[in-house]
């Protein structure tokens, strides 16, 4: 089948390779294109050229985007999209999906001031959500995690990475990610890349040590034989798992053939900035309180900085300065960070905290949330993701609006009309 897209408003292509970063990440006149129109063909963005030129070629549109009905499963569709404005498909690069329970009592601890420390003693925390996802079947699992995955996509993620961590024990570990790997193989919904955090926290049937020991020893080679995670990652934090605990994970697990994520800093400088630029790791989250030199060791090292917006808050804290990462040229991207204790699941949600709160430009937080992540986060099928160029993978959004900025303006519910998911349109009902 092929899609012609006409009557196209501006398109914010967020072409080229590489990640973006400092003032090229606000370049408008490079990543803004006008008048043009866009033919897809099956999963794949064939060409975009000027819209004028692909109307004298293959006639006047049929109908309008809104009236899918119409469409013609065996030949060209000439679709008008009344001037609405076409956004790459979002990439959400870090996210945890697939768990159990309820943690909501929480909110009222946080506001009595306690920490995140003074909740996981109280009963709370990851080790509760471990409890609740071990009770439950593949198949409960599945199913929430399904919904999770629908809201995602209706705020326009078209890939999401997912995490494991919540069964901290080989057979719920393993689990997870049979799930998240069934997950990936629904039609027409966002591709899953998925990540091993087996190291996430410390079940309460383990000591610190019996528990860090079986990581390596049990976990990491059964999850290697499974063949489903692509990378593994480790909370890197005081209280948590150490630097030494974190670079012996990360070794080992690279040596098996695993790629590298990392959670560093988030609630102090625990010096895992310093660890992912020797490390070289793919990309280094939270980072929330790294101090400026690690920054600029990763920087040099060419490792991504994946800010979480959500969780600071989610939890009440400052806000880090996006502007100056901008300012110091360092490569960035934003993600959700879905989990028991930040429930958001919309990019464009964040977007707008970024942009509000934070005054990042519109089009720097686009860009951290599609061609910068997609180059820690790559599309299963192999093909370039993340942007709207001639060979990449046909996901794109097309607004409910002539502006592209209007992709973080209505926080309170999904901006676009609808999505094209490696070629198949979906409306969303606005």
């Amino acid at each position: 089948m092929r899609t012609i897209l006409v009557d196209v408003g501006p398109i914010a292509h967020i072409s080229g390779s590489g990640p973006l970063s400092g003032n090229s990440m606000i370049d408008e006149n490079s990543l803004i294109t006008h008048e043009k129109g866009i033919i897809i063909e099956d999963n794949q963005i064939m060409d975009i050229r000027d819209s004028n030129e692909l109307v004298d070629e293959y006639g006047q549109p049929e109908f309008e985007i809104s009236n899918l009905s119409k469409l013609n499963k065996e030949g060209n569709n000439i679709i008008s999209l009344a001037g609405r404005a076409v956004i790459p498909g979002l990439v959400d690069s870090h996210s945890h999906l697939v768990w159990s329970g309820d943690r909501s009592r929480e909110l009222r601890w946080k506001l009595k001031g306690k920490s995140y420390s003074d909740i996981a003693s109280m009963g709370g925390g990851i080790v509760s959500t471990v409890t609740d996802t071990r009770k439950s079947s593949n198949e409960v699992l599945l199913e929430i995690a399904n919904k999770r995955l629908q809201e995602a996509f209706r705020s326009g993620t078209t890939h999401i990475e997912s995490k494991s961590g919540y069964g901290l024990d080989v057979e719920t570990e393993l689990r997870i990610l049979e799930v998240s790997k069934k997950l990936s193989e629904i039609e027409n919904m966002p591709t899953v890349d998925h990540t091993w955090l087996g190291a996430h926290a410390i079940p309460k049937d383990k000591t610190h040590k019996e528990y860090f020991e079986s990581i390596l020893s049990e976990q990491l080679p059964m999850v290697v034989e499974q063949g489903i995670a692509r990378s593994a990652d480790v909370f890197c934090e005081p209280g948590w798992f150490t630097i030494e605990e974190t670079e012996d994970i990360l070794k080992q697990s690279r040596a098996k053939g695993l790629n590298l994520r990392l959670h560093i800093d988030e609630f102090v400088d625990g010096g895992g900035g310093g660890l992912a630029a020797d490390l070289r790791v793919d990309t280094a989250d939270h980072a929330h309180y790294t101090n400026d030199e690690n920054r600029e060791r990763m920087k040099v090292a060419g490792v991504n900085t994946g800010f979480l917006p959500g969780t600071p808050y989610s939890m009440g804290e400052e806000w880090p300065n996006f502007n100056s990462m901008i300012d110091d040229g360092l490569v960035w991207s934003m993600a959700t960070d879905f989990n028991p204790n930040n429930q958001i699941l919309s990019l464009p949600f964040l977007a707008s905290l970024l942009v509000n709160r934070c005054r990042v430009d519109p089009l720097a937080a686009l860009v951290s949330a599609t061609r910068n992540p997609a180059e820690t986060t790559p599309h299963p099928s192999g093909l370039v993701h993340g942007r709207i160029e001639k060979g990449a993978i046909a996901n794109l959004n097309i607004l409910d609006s002539p502006h592209w900025e209007s992709w973080c303006s209505k926080p309170s519910h999904t901006p676009f009309h609808s999505t094209i998911i490696e070629g198949n349109i979906v409306n969303h009902d606005l």
